[in-house]
């Protein structure tokens, strides 16, 4: 049932009341509601998956792994708020002889922000969705979330759902920190709500900006942390295609028909040199020789995927180097141009294809790559197949600066949840400069405040001496991290 207007108001208002109850618990008691969250998701892994299956074409050992996945990173971010590294807790004591004059005492930590709309996805329908990185990191961070389900699983978002409320309750969380919505109108709703102070959105560029622009364009602007997708371009230098052409090919075949060609890292394009087109239509023929079609995730992302491939396919300059079909099971799809087409049109490579086709690029000379890397616009990642000896410093910072990850020598499909991983890009691959993987992510749920010359007694416990949360904190510029036993995940 879809989730009216005046039953919206409600959740979220419920959600804030949820917020101010769980605002201040220590870092012990909400990592121990993650775990709860975790171990009602284990419990529940059967049903959840067999629903999961059902509702969206995707194999049952891939969501297996993928429920795993989720429940391993809510008993991380567990790990992750019990060192209570996110605050940033930073102790500033007075001193008189300070440089530039006497100094007040100053403590800065950083607080929740306070409800969270998540907006799901629906090809991750449990690592990107209703207990996904979004809503896991929100309720780290000390948020609550009013997540609006994804319509191409909504049976198994309403489940997730029960779960997640239910292993909260009995957990001691307050009632209404996680609340499940459906519908447009309650979408459109949720990110004007006055008391929703951020929105996490995993999905389409076009929906991503429209709802980017709502949020922009409230009375009081709130963030908005999308991730719209891109094309993750994979750029091979001479000597490397040299060296191990048909081990290349046979990679980016792989990951890009991964999952159906269904991820936000699929390698969208290849740029290789020329020379080599029947070689390229051979050996890419071979590779996804054993690779065995499955229906997309929807009719309607099917129907986008006819879309998207046919436009590419009759655009001037571009022809199939294998031609795949738009049957219910469709087979792959991998279009060839050239630098020079390209450089005449670029936008040929801002065309996403969400499903198992891609676009080769050929090259006249290496030197050619980096005015090719200056034409793409935002990504996810990008990939350097290259040789040690290669010169590529110029090229690698082209890439840099237009990406939110950049491999060498490998696939950008797999992204692990890890301290280190950076989940994001420049626009359009998302709207902000932040993670969305990683214990990272939590941090856009927070925000800085300082408290100046404040009694003893009233300071929040992370910024207190005393330190009774025995978090990390940072003393008159010098961290100091209490001993503490981790569990290893």
């Amino acid at each position: 049932m879809t989730t009216s207007i005046e039953n919206l108001d409600r959740t979220v208002e419920a959600a804030h009341a949820a917020f101010e109850k769980a605002r201040t618990v220590t870092p012990d008691i909400r990592a121990r509601w993650l775990e709860a969250v975790a171990d009602g998701l284990d419990s529940d892994a059967s049903v959840l998956v067999g629903i999961a299956a059902h509702e969206t074409h995707l194999a049952v050992p891939r969501l297996q792994g993928e429920l795993r996945r989720t429940t391993f990173q809510l008993r991380l971010f567990a790990d992750e708020i019990r060192r209570g590294e996110h605050l940033d807790a930073t102790i500033d004591h007075a001193d008189d002889a300070w440089g530039m004059g006497p100094r007040p005492d100053i403590r800065r930590v950083n607080m929740p922000l306070g409800v969270v709309g998540v907006f799901g996805a629906s090809n991750f329908p449990f690592a990107f969705s209703v207990m996904g990185g979004d809503s896991a990191s929100a309720l780290a961070a000390g948020c609550a979330v009013v997540h609006k389900a994804h319509d191409g699983h909504l049976d198994l978002a309403a489940r997730t759902a029960d779960v997640v409320a239910a292993a909260l309750e009995t957990a001691g969380a307050p009632s209404g920190l996680f609340a499940l919505v459906t519908g447009r109108p309650a979408a459109e709703a949720l990110v004007d709500h006055p008391l929703v102070k951020a929105i996490g959105f995993t999905g389409s560029t076009s929906g991503g900006r429209a709802l980017f622009d709502r949020a922009s364009a409230r009375p009081e602007p709130i963030p908005f942390y999308g991730e719209l997708g891109g094309v993750n371009a994979v750029l091979v230098t001479e000597s490397a295609w040299r060296s191990r052409r048909d081990d290349i090919l046979s990679g980016y075949a792989q990951s890009f028909t991964l999952g159906m060609g269904q991820f936000c890292t699929k390698p969208g394009l290849l740029f290789v040199p020329a020379g080599d087109t029947d070689l390229l239509a051979e050996a890419l023929a071979r590779a996804v020789e054993q690779f065995e079609p499955t229906r997309l995730l929807s009719d309607r992302l099917h129907d986008g995927y006819r879309a998207a491939v046919t436009a590419l396919r009759s655009a001037p300059g571009v022809d199939a180097v294998l031609d795949g079909d738009f049957a219910t099971t469709p087979s792959p799809t991998i279009l060839r141009t050239t630098a020079t087409h390209v450089r005449a049109n670029p936008e040929l490579l801002r065309q996403e294809m969400f499903g198992p086709a891609s676009l080769v690029v050929e090259y006249g000379s290496e030197s050619e790559l980096l005015g090719l890397a200056k034409l793409l616009e935002g990504q996810l990642t990008t990939t350097l197949q290259a040789d040690d000896a290669d010169d590529v410093t110029d090229l690698t910072a082209v890439l840099t600066d237009i990406s939110g990850r950049v491999l060498w020598n490998g696939w950008p499909t797999g992204v692990t949840v890890s301290y280190a991983q950076h989940h994001g890009g420049p626009y359009p691959a998302t709207t902000s400069t932040t993670t969305s993987v990683g214990t990272a992510a939590l941090r856009r749920f927070v925000r800085p405040v300082a408290y100046q010359s404040f009694p003893a007694a009233r300071l929040p416990e992370p910024v207190q001496d005393a330190n009774p949360w025995g978090i990390t904190q940072r003393v008159d510029g010098d961290w100091r991290r209490p001993e503490r036993k981790v569990t290893q995940r």
